[in-house]
């Protein structure tokens, strides 16, 4: 499978979310700000959501659906979510197929050891379904006003 690139269209898929059965063509029509993150319920995993919570308006009236990916279960997603009072789906990526589409599986560092993981990454894709921006091995502070700006701008 290729990775997908910038000003390329992203490939259909379909996936299980907090919200039900997400694919692609549900949500065109709209900007899609997809945010993969290593775990939930973690410090920066939980800052990162609870910005894209506290702009979730702002995304909206700028045109964009938010939607959080990472590899936990949907149990695990539908806990953080309701602890977070999320209003955006999270999707439970547990084959990783999505992961490998976006290349942010990547090894890490932690705790001295080598360790298979999701690298910290946002994807903007405008509403015909082409990938228009990337955020890639990215930290918390300011990105979720970043990402806002630039769907603003796209």
């Amino acid at each position: 499978m290729t990775q997908i690139a910038v000003g390329q269209p992203v490939p259909a898929f379909q996936a299980s979310s907090t919200h039900g059965e997400l694919s692609l063509d549900s949500l065109k029509g709209r900007k899609t700000v997809l945010y993969f993150y290593p775990k939930d319920s973690t410090p920066g995993c939980t800052t990162q959501a609870q910005g894209f919570r506290d702009l979730h308006e702002d995304f909206l009236a700028a045109g964009a659906h938010i939607v959080g990916v990472s590899r936990d279960s949907l149990k695990s997603h539908e806990n953080f979510s309701a602890k977070q009072e999320l209003p955006f789906p999270l999707i439970s990526d547990t084959d990783e197929s999505l992961c490998t589409m976006f290349g942010v599986i990547k090894m890490k560092n932690m705790y001295g050891k080598q360790v298979r993981g999701i690298e910290r990454s946002t994807f903007l894709i405008d509403a015909d379904g082409v990938l228009r921006q990337e955020w890639r091995g990215l930290r918390v502070p300011g990105h979720v006003d970043a990402v806002l700006q630039a769907v603003r701008e796209a």
